[in-house]
C-alpha cells in the first residue's frame, strides 16, 4: 500500500471538509486540487471518489444536529416529534427538484460542463451575487431601522414582525440588522413554499463551481430566511441529496465492472474520515460566523478564486 496515496486522500478530505459547507464550491476546489495533487488511481475510481467522499461530510451534519434531526428522541414530546417529522418532510420535498432534474442530466452535465472555465465563471458570477444580495439586504434593513417604521410590505416584510424586533436593534451592525428583519428567523419558521423555493435554487448547483451550499443559501436569503436558518436548512438538504448522489456514483462504478482494491478502500476511508472531522469544525465555524457577519467575504473569495482558476488554465 502506497502511504503517499493515503496522504493525498487525507488532503482531499481536508479540502472537502472545509469547502463542502462554505459557499465556495467544493467540487471546484477538488478539481483544482486534482491538477496539483493527483491520486494514482483509474479515472472511474476518481470520479466516484470525488462524490462519495462527501459521505464523511454528511456524517458530520448527522452527528452535530442529531438532537434536531432525530424524531424518535426520547427527550422530545409529541409536539416536538411532530415538528421534526415536518422538518424532514420539507427537506424531502425540497430535494425533489434536484432529483427529478439532476438524475437524468447527471452524465450530460459531467461531460459538457466540467470545463475549468465553466467552474471559474460560476465562481465569479455567484460571488458577485453574494456581494450584491447582502448589500441590498443590509441597506434595506438599515433604512427601516433608522426610520423606525415599516413603510410598505412590498418586499415581503411584515409590520407586526418588525414591531417586536425594532427595540432590539440598537448597536447592531448591518449584517446583524439584516437578519433581524428576516421573516424566517430559524429553520423551523421555513414554510412549505419557501422549502420548495430553496429546493429549486439547489438545482443551480448542478453546474460545477456553483456550490450546492451557495445556491441554497442564496435561495434562502432571497426568500426571507436569516443566515442561520438558510445555513441550517442547507445542511439538512445535503443529507438526502449527497447520500443519493453517492449511492448513484457507487452503482455506476460497480456496474462498469469495477471493484475496490485494498488500497482504494483505504483511500476512500481516509478521505471520508478526514472530511468528517474537518466538517465538524467547518460547520461550527460557519454557524458562529453568520451570527454577526454576512457572506460578502465568501463572495470576494469566489471572485478571486474564479479569476485565478481561469488564468491558471489559460496559461497552461
Amino acid at each position: 500500500m502506497d502511504f503517499i496515496e493515503l496522504i493525498k486522500a487525507a488532503l482531499f478530505g481536508l479540502v472537502e471538509g472545509i469547502t463542502e459547507w462554505l459557499p465556495v464550491s467544493s467540487t471546484g476546489h477538488m478539481i483544482l486540487l486534482d491538477n496539483f495533487v493527483k491520486l494514482n488511481q483509474p479515472k472511474d475510481f476518481w470520479d466516484m471518489f470525488l462524490v462519495v467522499i462527501q459521505l464523511g461530510a454528511i456524517l458530520a451534519v448527522c452527528v452535530m444536529f442529531a438532537g434536531k434531526l432525530n424524531p424518535l428522541s426520547p427527550s422530545k414530546d409529541a409536539d416536538e416529534r411532530s415538528d421534526t417529522w415536518k422538518l424532514w418532510a420539507k427537506v424531502i420535498v425540497a430535494c425533489l427538484p434536484a432529483a427529478v432534474i439532476g438524475i437524468p442530466l447527471d452524465d450530460w452535465m459531467e461531460e459538457h460542463l466540467g470545463s475549468p472555465y465553466v467552474i471559474a465563471a460560476a465562481l465569479v458570477v455567484y460571488g458577485i451575487i453574494f456581494i450584491v444580495m447582502e448589500t441590498v439586504r443590509e441597506r434595506r434593513a438599515r433604512e427601516l431601522a433608522i426610520g423606525g417604521t415599516v413603510a410598505s410590505t412590498s418586499a415581503g416584510y411584515h409590520g407586526a414582525h418588525f414591531a417586536t424586533k425594532l427595540p432590539a436593534t440598537d448597536g447592531m451592525g448591518d449584517a446583524e440588522l439584516a437578519d433581524v428583519y428576516a421573516d424566517c428567523q430559524t429553520v423551523d419558521d421555513i414554510d412549505w413554499k419557501r422549502a420548495i423555493g430553496i429546493g429549486l435554487f439547489q438545482v443551480l448547483s448542478m453546474v460545477p463551481g456553483t456550490s450546492r451550499s451557495g445556491s441554497t443559501i442564496i435561495g434562502g436569503l432571497l426568500l426571507g430566511c436569516s443566515r442561520t436558518a438558510a445555513a441550517e436548512f442547507t445542511f439538512f438538504l445535503a443529507i438526502p441529496v449527497m447520500v443519493g448522489a453517492s449511492g448513484l456514483r457507487l452503482v455506476k462504478f460497480f456496474l462498469k465492472g469495477n471493484t475496490f482494491t485494498g488500497e482504494q478502500t483505504a483511500i476512500l476511508l481516509v478521505g471520508c474520515a478526514v472530511a468528517f472531522v474537518v466538517s465538524m469544525l467547518s460547520i461550527r465555524f460557519l454557524m458562529d460566523f453568520v451570527k454577526k457577519h454576512d457572506f460578502k467575504p465568501f463572495g470576494v473569495y469566489r471572485i478571486v478564486l474564479g479569476v485565478a482558476v481561469a488564468l491558471y488554465f489559460f496559461l497552461h
